[in-house]
């Protein structure tokens, strides 16, 4: 197969996410918070011009004339179709190029990456670079049916779990337990698309600890108002996916400076999150959409809240009994919650919607 050379979008190298890289990688998934000057130096190092990351397309026209066949018949697909490429298992791709799944793990290491999962998020750092949400979603999606599209993503979803569980570092997760429940008080950060996630962490943090606050300020002024009073014996949870936050960064900053506790729960070592947090919890949140994959995140969370209800379950059970008696000491007339609809119950409405049609109306 002849080689064309299509030029793929190129890395920006300047991105927040990128200018991050450097002082990321420096901070340990788990490790004791750094002082104030490690970090200041560290914040300095990750808006430094940094030498450009060689991309997928470069690698392959260098390492092309010594390509196998079968190689290079992969070499041009990803290069002529790189938007479908970088949502594709290995097996989708060796099903589109008639070749072995295990050419198309031996491809990836060939041209220099350590397996396809490291292949497959060189290739989407540099689409989401290049387009924007709704190209991204046509080039995807432009011929699916909503079927397929439906199954994409789900599909999609199961993929992000499955690695959060598969690479997740089990020491951070204990620490970050052992963080929130020693703390005297819990700050949770989420802005934008990340703060149903923060309001589900809380919600359920407040059922067997008091003391957690949910920052929801609508400008930076007001999101330290709210953070005034944090200390060292407090935690900060920062939550924040692409694209990050702002004010979750400015958040975190702050909170090292006032030498709180941090735990950033974000997407991985590229995230700018990483900066002043002692202990870092990644979750996979990709996604050819204009909708953020959060499935992943929420998991994570819950998996850390059950973790959490193990530990203090006396407390859970003493509140949970509180409710209760909450609940039936001042019952309303109308009750905001409501028991299951038994199968006998939906034959019965349908039978008396049967008989009488205008009571559907």
């Amino acid at each position: 197969m002849a080689w064309r050379s299509r030029r793929l979008p190129q890395l920006n190298t300047g991105d927040t996410e990128e200018r991050a890289q450097s002082g990321a990688q420096e901070t340990a998934a788990v490790g004791p918070a750094s002082d104030q000057t490690l970090k200041r130096t560290m914040s300095a190092r990750a808006v430094r011009a940094r030498a450009p990351e060689e991309s997928v397309q470069d690698r392959i026209e260098r390492l092309y004339p010594t390509l196998s066949r079968s190689q290079k018949r992969i070499a041009s697909y990803v290069t002529e179709h790189y938007d479908k490429a970088m949502v594709q298992t290995a097996k989708q791709i060796a099903k589109a190029t008639k070749v072995s799944e295990s050419t198309v793990v031996r491809f990836a290491a060939r041209i220099g990456y350590k397996g396809y999962p490291e292949f497959q998020e060189a290739l989407q750092r540099s689409v989401r670079k290049s387009l924007n949400p709704v190209r991204k979603v046509t080039a995807r999606f432009g011929s699916s049916s909503d079927m397929e599209i439906l199954q994409s993503v789900m599909t999609a979803d199961i993929e992000n779990v499955r690695n959060t569980l598969v690479n997740l570092d089990g020491e951070a997760f204990t620490k970050a337990a052992d963080m929130i429940e020693e703390a005297a008080h819990v700050y949770i950060v989420g802005f934008r698309s990340c703060a149903p996630l923060a309001q589900i962490m809380a919600f359920y943090l407040n059922l067997f600890r008091g003391d957690v606050i949910t920052v929801t300020a609508s400008d930076a002024s007001e999101m330290f108002e709210q953070m005034i009073r944090l200390n060292e014996k407090d935690v900060v949870i920062g939550i924040s996916f692409p694209r990050y936050s702002m004010r979750t960064l400015k958040a975190l900053e702050y909170a090292n400076d006032r030498n709180a506790r941090i735990i950033a729960i974000t997407d991985g070592v590229h995230s700018p999150m990483n900066l002043y947090s002692s202990c870092n919890l990644f979750a996979d949140s990709r996604m050819v959409s204009v909708v953020d994959s959060l499935t992943a995140p929420v998991s994570l969370i819950n998996a850390l809240v059950v973790s959490l209800c193990v530990r203090r379950h006396a407390e859970l059970s003493e509140t949970l009994g509180a409710l209760e008696q909450a609940w039936t000491g001042y019952r309303m007339e109308e009750i905001d919650e409501m028991n299951y609809i038994t199968d006998r119950e939906v034959s019965d409405e349908k039978l008396w919607r049967a008989k009488d049609p205008e009571a559907s109306s």
